[in-house]
């Protein structure tokens, strides 16, 4: 049989990994003088094409190029290829005979940046195609001179998988008929300047567990339990609605438990305590586990650390059985410099700016994503829309949005690039938040995004259509931090910083908050949020009630990370997870560990039943001052109201002394009731959570003696270092 040969230069290319178009060459080409068939299989001795009805030798040309010219007419459909290795035949499809798996439709929105469901058109996709198994592989790398699959299917060689450039969209393509679920592979790229780059798929699903890096084929066969969930998520939009937030790194909740056995014992323990939410520290693959998960290497896998894609959706959709919200942390302000990743992906920036001066991200030693060049943006919108329609996850707080909305952001004079006007905004990145939040909300309905952002940037939660960012809820870090210096402290120095308490008033309404003491605030000799309290054991847990108690009635969600539900004393270690062991009861002081334990259920019970704390979070009509300056008392006391004005009033008293007869003006319950009886439906120090047991055990009455602005007040005991809640009876 006659040879088809290739010219040496064009098979130096090809088995150097540096064609751009391998099925061009590869594969049956009909000619004028019959059906050229060539083969790469650099290891083989042998090439047998068998077409059903005859089989021919392709003859070896050179560096595992096989070539030979069928008769015309031989070729009609598929064939197959009967390949020999050191005295051992293989019955192999040749994945060259096939069209692209990607369509123009694909192309188009990829090129546009407008492809919301990226993740099905790149990345590795079992398939069945014209009746053959395999798989087909796809990935963006435009300034690649050629791109090769390696994995443990071709003994991590890839000269035999060169995959083909679909024309401008920089998107390569191949489909690898026999490969299929479980196959380990990276992507090999030919760099312009020579060099060979094996580099993990961005859009891979699955992921190896570190310090193995490469990617994982994979689909999912999950039957989801949650449609009710799903359905009625949302029926009220997230600033009206009831939430309180449990946060948990999920490696170190209870260290050592794969998703499916956290999914056995986070939901109970979570219901309990009543959480409407669980935040879950990133979930998303990362190289070293104490990043915590901020340094991210696959953003469409879940870390295969504690099991399968399929193990993660089972512990979303048990926490959703159990009447819990899922959010996730979601980093799209950096990722890691890591040589299997996306940094300098093709050899070129490609996912980060080219200037240094915007790539480089000068706090953690990362690169900065390039907001402005469609691809990119597409890559990140698609990827916040894959966490909600293939996970079902209810929210994303987002994390570091103020790095990613300031050119300057840790940077001193002359380290950054103004932006076109000369000023100091990341407009790019404003573009590409106001797209992933219109985006999310738009295909993800009950979803809620929530910004970290540190900063005054005006219009955080305000709509895209306002010229907002379009987040659903931004964490209060200025409540927190003022809240945290107060509490720290000694009470007879809190009169001096009473303002710490009381200034986030001033803007509350201004976006829609949620009160977070995250995982942020109990590390880096932070310390826990107990042992931030000044004095005694006692007088410490006391500090540590008493502001829960402030932080549930002030207007916001609350978020809570895992361990200061108890009042650990210790900072979280990432490698330890919480000290469970505080709440055995064979430890001295467990007793006083569970009663804040059980204050926190009785927290979120009340806070559920009582929509005096919810329901007008945003709306000034919501709170009121009874007395925001008794600074020399250390006291604070307002009412909160629900949207038909039934009241809820809040007092503490934070300072170490009881005070009896302290009057507290109140708010008129009906205009034809004048004396009111009160109940106190929360005391801090209850005897049950640890405290003194001081308090008001029998209903109050108002009396007609004006008071802080009010007709009606009460003379109150309020007990030391405390928070008192009052309902009308």
């Amino acid at each position: 049989m006659p040879e088809a040969p290739l010219a040496p230069g064009e098979v130096e290319r090809l088995v150097g990994g540096w064609h751009h178009d391998p099925h061009g060459l590869l594969g049956a080409h009909d000619t004028v003088y019959g059906t050229a068939v060539r083969v790469l299989r650099p290891l083989a001795e042998r090439v047998v094409v068998d077409t059903g009805t005859a089989t021919f030798e392709l003859t070896h040309q050179q560096d595992g190029l096989f070539t030979g010219l069928l008769p015309k007419g031989s070729v009609t459909e598929g064939y197959l290829l009967q390949v020999g290795y050191a005295g051992t035949e293989h019955e192999q499809e040749d994945g060259y005979r096939f069209l692209p798996t990607l369509g123009e439709t694909d192309l188009h929105l990829i090129a546009e940046g407008r492809h919301e469901q990226l993740w099905r058109a790149l990345g590795a996709h079992p398939r069945l195609i014209e009746g053959v198994n395999g798989t087909a592989f796809a990935v963006w790398a435009p300034n690649a001179s050629g791109v090769r699959i390696v994995g443990d299917f071709n003994g991590w060689n890839g000269a035999a998988h060169p995959m083909r450039s679909l024309g401008a969209s920089g998107v390569w393509e191949l489909f690898v008929p026999g490969v299929g679920e479980g196959t380990t592979y990276k992507f090999e790229i030919a760099t312009r300047d020579g060099r060979m780059l094996q580099k993990a798929d961005p859009l891979a699903r699955r992921a190896e567990c570190p310090p193995a890096t490469a990617s994982v084929v994979t689909s999912s066969r999950y039957e989801w339990h949650d449609a009710d969930w799903m359905a009625t998520r949302g029926r009220l939009p997230h600033h009206q609605a009831p939430m309180s937030v449990y946060e948990l790194h999920p490696g170190s909740w209870r260290p050592g438990l794969t998703y499916r056995q956290l999914a056995d014992e986070l939901p109970g323990y979570v219901r309990d305590l009543g959480f409407t939410h669980v935040e879950l520290m990133p979930v998303m693959q990362h190289p070293f586990d104490g990043s915590w998960g901020y340094q991210v290497s696959g953003y469409f896998a879940p870390t295969s650390r504690l099991g399968t894609p399929d193990d993660f959706r089972y512990l979303v959709d048990e926490l959703h059985r159990a009447g819990i919200g899922v959010i996730v942390d979601w980093v799209p302000a950096h990722f890691p410099k890591d040589d299997f990743a996306l940094a300098r992906f093709d050899g070129e920036p490609l996912y980060e700016p080219a200037d240094p001066r915007r790539a480089e991200h000068p706090d953690w030693g990362t690169l900065e994503f390039d907001y402005g060049r469609a691809e990119v943006r597409n890559f990140l919108v698609a990827n916040a829309v894959y966490w909600g329609e293939e996970f079902h996850v209810d929210g994303l707080r987002v994390d570091a949005v103020a790095s990613m909305l300031y050119l300057d952001y840790s940077r001193e004079h002359g380290e950054w690039l103004p932006n076109e006007h000369g000023g100091r905004e990341n407009w790019d990145a404003v573009r590409f938040l106001q797209e992933m939040n219109a985006t999310v909300y738009r295909r993800c309905p009950g979803i809620v995004t929530v910004a970290e952002e540190s900063t005054a940037w005006p219009g955080v939660t305000a709509p895209t259509d306002h010229g907002g960012l379009g987040f659903g809820l931004k964490w209060n870090m200025g409540w927190m931090h003022d809240s945290l210096v107060y509490m720290s402290k000694e009470p007879v120095h809190r009169r001096f910083h009473h303002n710490d308490m009381t200034f986030s008033m001033v803007y509350a309404y201004s976006e829609n908050y949620v009160l977070p003491i995250s995982h942020d605030e109990v590390v880096h000799g932070k310390r826990a949020l107990v042992s931030k309290m000044p004095g005694d054991w006692w007088q410490q847990r006391a500090n540590h009630r008493a502001y829960l108690g402030f932080m549930w009635a002030h207007p916001g969600k609350q978020l809570l990370f895992m361990g200061s539900e108890f009042a650990q004393g210790a900072e979280w270690d990432h490698k330890e997870g919480p000290q469970w062991w505080v709440l055995d009861p064979k430890w001295p002081a467990h007793a006083e560990h569970e009663g804040v334990r059980d204050l926190v259920r009785d927290l979120n019970r009340l806070y559920l039943d009582t929509p005096a704390l919810w329901q007008l979070d945003g709306d000034p009509a919501g709170f009121s001052w009874l007395d925001g300056g008794a600074a020399d008392d250390n006291v604070f006391s307002f009412v909160r109201y629900d949207t038909q004005g039934r009241p809820l009033v809040c007092v503490s008293n934070m300072s170490p002394v009881v005070r009896h007869g302290y009057r507290v003006g109140l708010p008129t319950v009906r205009a034809d009731v004048r004396d009111a009886r009160w109940l106190e439906i929360l005391n801090t120090d209850t005897a049950v959570y640890g405290g003194s047991g001081v308090g008001n055990p029998d209903p109050v009455k108002a009396e007609q003696v004006e008071w802080n602005g009010r007709d009606t007040s009460a003379e109150l005991t309020l007990p030391p270092l405390s928070t008192i809640w009052l309902s009308p009876a």
